[in-house]
């Protein structure tokens, strides 16, 4: 099979969706690897490097396009990229349907077929190809909070883990899932005192058990939620409903009841976001105020330590990418469960339900 990796295009996203170890592990197979030129630099890796592992340097992400039979990518395409989507062309990335309908339409009106990383799903329920940037996202929730509860960028003028005399920060973390676990590991490691919310009971007991005890979990509600929002520095969105847009937690009326440069990290917003008041912002403008609360909401947050997300995401893309290429994605998809949740749109039809929902399609379900 012919696969393009096209260099990712979306405002200061310099991960890349294949490695110089993955390309040699296809073309070892006898598959053909395409690679745009620099599409690897911003991780670390050279077009001399693909070279080496047997990949074709293209100069143009048209060009790649054009040559793959797959495309192998990290980020959803943006608008730039739809008319180089073609009729039965496989492409496999990111593309949270469910938050973006333009994008959507855009791949339904292109007839290719769209296999999502967010939805691939094994039998355990676990997301293996969410999971890693869940992680990344996780950590560096607490690292760009810290840094924006900072005097000079509005924050409260807060050190997370306090000193001798001074009491650590607080930090409110809404959903025990990957990012909320990852999020409190970081805060708890810097001492500041964590709260995690979930409305799984077992999730909880799990955070009960591997925390130290200043990390504490509560049931979440509104009810808990309003009562924590007015006390702590630093809050944290990490819900995921797989696939869907992400529940509203925080509605804009609550900013009011927040203290004046309160921070919210809103991992969620690649789904919409689990704050009323989430619109996705980039690395080059990251944040926003409303209400004296300062809003770090950015889309792709582990593009800004692309070495490390990179070789994370390929880590456990490749194995996924070898099916597809060895046995096409019909028969892949077949025999692979988890592959086949991935499916989201085929050749014009959306077969993933919670797109449909999320813009009341649900009659167009295929």
């Amino acid at each position: 099979m012919k696969v393009g990796v096209p260099k990712e295009i979306k405002n200061n996203e310099s991960r890349v969706g294949m490695t110089p170890a993955g390309v040699l592990e296809l073309t070892k197979k006898g598959h053909t690897v395409f690679v745009q030129t620099t599409a690897g630099e911003g991780s670390g890796f050279k077009d001399e490097d693909y070279e080496m592992a047997g990949a074709a340097i293209l100069p143009s992400m048209e060009e790649v396009y054009a040559a793959g039979e797959m495309i192998v990518k990290v980020k959803e395409p943006i608008p730039e990229e739809y008319p180089l989507i073609r009729e039965d062309q496989v492409v496999f990335t990111y593309f949270h349907f469910a938050s973006d309908q333009k994008l959507t339409k855009a791949m339904i009106e292109s007839k290719s077929v769209c296999i999502a990383y967010e939805t691939v799903q094994n039998a355990s329920g676990m997301l293996p190809l969410l999971t890693p940037m869940s992680e990344v996202a996780g950590r560096m929730a607490i690292q760009q909070g810290a840094r924006y509860l900072e005097k000079p960028v509005k924050g409260k003028g807060i050190l997370l883990g306090g000193v001798p005399g001074v009491a650590p920060g607080k930090v409110l973390v809404l959903g025990a899932g990957t990012v909320g676990i990852q999020a409190a590991k970081m805060a708890a490691g810097l001492g500041a005192h964590v709260t995690i919310l979930d409305v799984n009971m077992d999730r909880l007991r799990y955070v009960n058990d591997i925390m130290p005890s200043h990390v504490v979990t509560e049931f979440s509600n509104e009810y808990n939620i309003r009562r924590h929002i007015k006390t702590h520095d630093l809050i944290v969105g990490g819900v995921l409903i797989a696939g869907a847009k992400a529940p509203k937690l925080i509605t804009r009326d609550m900013l009011k009841e927040m203290q004046a440069g309160t921070v919210l990290v809103d991992v969620a917003v690649d789904q919409g976001g689990c704050i009323e008041t989430t619109r996705p912002t980039t690395h080059q403008d990251p944040i926003y105020i409303i209400e004296d609360v300062v809003h770090y909401c950015v889309a792709n947050m582990p593009g800004a330590v692309p070495h490390t997300s990179t070789v994370a995401l390929t880590n456990v893309t490749l194995p996924y990418v070898l099916k597809l290429v060895d046995m096409g994605w019909e028969k892949a998809c077949e025999k692979d469960v988890a592959l086949r949740k991935g499916l989201n749109i085929i050749k014009g039809k959306i077969v993933y339900l919670p797109i449909a929902e999320a813009f009341g399609w649900e009659e167009a379900i295929s």
